[in-house]
């Protein structure tokens, strides 16, 4: 199995090997079980004239074009895989990746943009998707590759909305709590390519898409936005605004479009009677359900306790630990050895602009404080696609030698996790989980390992 974890043996320098080396297996087949690019070539496959995807198959010989769209952090894996099953029958293409991620593309263009904030790049990127799709006329075929991260890395924004603007009500977004429902609900409903309308620049021609989850219980308007219809509206997107007192907070521009919800802009609801097809490569729940696979086949006994888990990603940590301390008191609902997973999205509410961090590093730091002075476990908080946070981490692990070695050190965990430092304290502590990009980009992995 491949290694996704830089330095791994860094993190089997210090504490209990046994445990970090089962946690390293159980990231390890999460991440490789969650990889589009095998899923993408078990979909599409291409002899002759004939192309196949899924159940339905096409002769090439009669199709005028074939065309390729993409955006999100698990995008290039599936770019990649269809190259290699089309070769030059790919007519032409562009995705917008986020910035850094490695890889070459022959006959698809990549343009590299900025997450989770947007820049100009990402705007020149939607702007040439957009003319792209609309080039697709009947009889072609364009595939969709739409995933994690396309919100950020498509901005375009509706007149007379400026890209700084968009910029701002991003980072209030991001910084409110809002789950990403809310927070598409808004984005959707100030752009031109978001919520469907890619998908109607690319119709009539027939449109495939094939996307990774990353949303809870695979909504395909909050995965594939851009390519499905909508099912938010104008009244969704205010409502956001209001309920995370943001209405003062964001440009007057952006507040006067979306109060005036002219009908005109509405977001499409329904492609009835168009072409188009979706395939989800790997579900918002496959990095748990592989885990917990993983972890039986080293004698551990698994409960996913859930994979929608949202809210405070610190009192999410606080339960899991009260659940362990459960466990050992009463050895209910598990016996030890056992391992307790969850999925989901966690957030941080920044009240005031703080220190770097990441909600699944929130998530390890608040467990191990409230674990009561346990010992024999440990703890992970993995973002799946390489980047917890705005940090160049993945997550973090910690077990009981992480709060005595913390306290050797003179570093406050209370207080790093209360300012939002939690970066700097498990850097410093060799506790922070570095994978880079990883090519994929399913729900958060939360997992605690008690022997």
């Amino acid at each position: 199995m491949k290694n996704y974890i830089k330095n791994s043996e860094l993190l089997l320098s210090h504490g209990d090997r046994k445990l970090r080396e089962m946690a390293l297996k159980l990231i390890n087949a999460a991440l490789e079980a969650s990889n589009p690019y095998q899923a993408t070539k078990k979909v599409v496959h291409f002899s002759g004239d004939n192309l196949r995807v899924g159940p339905h198959t096409y002769d090439l010989s009669k199709k005028r074009n074939i065309y390729v769209l993409g955006a999100g952090k698990a995008t290039f894996p599936i770019a990649k895989a269809l190259e290699e099953v089309l070769g030059d029958r790919i007519t032409q293409g562009v995705v917008v990746l986020k910035k850094g991620q490695p890889g070459r593309l022959n006959r698809i263009k990549i343009i590299e943009a900025s997450h989770p904030i947007p820049d100009s790049n990402g705007l020149r990127g939607a702007r040439e998707m957009m003319n792209l799709a609309n080039k697709a006329v009947e009889g072609d075929i364009a595939f969709a590759c739409i995933t994690g991260g396309s919100s950020a890395l498509l901005p375009m924004p509706v007149h007379p909305i400026r890209l700084t603007e968009k910029k701002r009500v991003n980072r209030l977004l991001l910084s409110s709590g809002a789950s990403i429902f809310e927070i598409n609900a808004v984005r959707k409903h100030l752009s031109k390519i978001k919520g469907g309308r890619l998908a109607l620049a690319v119709f009539p021609a027939e449109l495939i898409n094939l996307t990774v989850s990353d949303v809870i219980g695979d909504p395909l308007d909050y995965i594939t936005d851009p390519t499905v219809p909508d099912t938010s509206t104008f009244e969704d997107a205010q409502r956001t605004l209001r309920k995370y007192d943001l209405l003062r907070k964001v440009p007057s521009s952006i507040r006067a479009y979306l109060e005036a919800a002219d009908p005109r802009n509405e977001s499409p609801k329904d492609f009835e009677g168009m072409p188009y097809h979706n395939f989800i490569l790997a579900s918002s729940d496959s990095a748990c359900n592989a885990a917990a696979a993983a972890a039986e086949s080293l004698g551990l006994e698994p409960m996913i306790l859930s994979t929608i888990f949202d809210g405070e990603s610190h009192e999410l940590g606080r339960n899991f630990a009260a659940i362990a301390r459960e466990i050992r008191r009463s050895h209910g609902p598990l016996k030890p050895p056992c391992v307790l997973i969850g999925g989901g999205e966690t957030t941080v509410t920044l009240r005031r602009n703080f220190g770097k961090g990441g909600p699944n590093q929130e998530f390890v730091v608040s467990t191990i404080l409230n674990m009561g002075g346990q010992e024999k476990f440990i703890v992970v908080g993995l973002d799946t696609d390489g980047t917890d946070g705005p940090t160049n981490a993945a997550g973090a692990m910690a077990d009981s030698a992480t709060v005595a070695a913390a306290r050797a050190r003179g570093i406050a965990l209370h207080q790093s996790l209360k300012d939002h430092e939690v970066l700097h304290a498990l850097t410093s502590l060799d506790e922070t989980i570095i994978t880079g990009h990883t090519g994929t980009n399913v729900n958060d992995l939360k997992f605690l390992v008690l022997v």
